[in-house]
């Protein structure tokens, strides 16, 4: 783990904000805080590991340390790959805060026996909550519904739909394009939404060291599939700026998404930008 190369002042700007609808912050690779209108504050897949160096280097500032977030109401987690599920990045904030993390049933494998954080961090087993498609439950002023992914590189991923009276955020984890999406696409009117959205290059074997040709998120035309089909007002690429050989240009997305009619916009912005919903 890496002292955050800003300091403090991440979780200071979440704590003395005071949205008129909801704030979302990027922590770069797939994280964001948010921050609704009443105080309620949640984390989704926050990261702030260097990877695993040759293998994966991260290309990105450390925008905050854990142990300085002091109120967070519930952490998410999409699936159990280790920049989504990560001890050293999580299990400070519930110790700290008191949170409850929402996760489906390989992440919670991670957290509870493999990475084993209740006996690391003063945090207890009922700050855990399984969650799995078609949940629903309630998070102070957000209603999250808990949705279907297609990650063919995770065991069990899903998406969240997070609505709010000023409107609805999704966040599909590292969801692929798939079948599935137009039909969520009519069911939920999304006003932002995340997608990871990368290039495909060559990352080290962890067996043998050798390059492999690798693609673990979505190219600009599949980006843009599941960002029509899901009927995205706004569209917030992640993810393209986190490992080194994998990251990309968002702004190629503009030329792929002006012939459809969703996503309506891009948003565009970098590790540590705020935006509204």
């Amino acid at each position: 783990m890496s002292v955050s190369d800003w300091g403090d002042w991440l979780p200071r700007a979440v704590e003395d904000a005071s949205p008129d609808t909801v704030s979302i912050w990027y922590l770069g690779c797939n994280g964001f805080f948010l921050k609704g209108s009443d105080g309620t504050t949640l984390a989704i897949d926050p990261y702030v590991g260097l990877g695993d160096p040759p293998r994966t280097v991260r290309m990105i500032p450390v925008p905050f340390d854990p142990h300085d977030v002091a109120e967070m109401d519930a952490v998410l987690a999409t699936h159990e790959h280790t920049d989504h599920v990560h001890g050293p990045s999580q299990a400070p904030i519930l110790e700290s805060t008191g949170a409850q993390y929402y996760a489906p049933d390989d992440s919670l494998d991670v957290a509870l026996e493999d990475e084993v954080w209740v006996d690391d961090y003063d945090i207890s087993e009922e700050q855990f909550t399984e969650v799995t498609e078609g949940d629903t439950f309630e998070v102070g002023e957000f209603t999250i519904h808990v949705e279907h992914s297609y990650d063919p590189d995770a065991t069990h991923p899903v998406s969240y739909v997070i609505e709010h009276e000023s409107g609805t955020f999704f966040h599909g984890g590292d969801t692929k394009p798939d079948e599935e999406f137009e039909a969520l696409g009519e069911k939920y009117d999304i006003d932002l939404g995340v997608l990871a959205f990368g290039s495909i290059g060559n990352i080290d074997n962890k067996e043998t060291g050798e390059p492999v040709r690798t693609k673990w998120y979505s190219t600009e035309n599949e980006a843009v599939k599941a960002a029509s089909d899901l009927q995205f007002d706004r569209f917030l690429p992640s993810h393209w700026d986190m490992w080194k050989g994998l990251t990309a240009d968002p702004t190629v997305l503009h030329h792929h998404a002006k012939s459809f009619a969703y996503p309506e916009r891009l948003e565009i912005i970098e590790i540590g930008d705020r935006v509204e919903l």
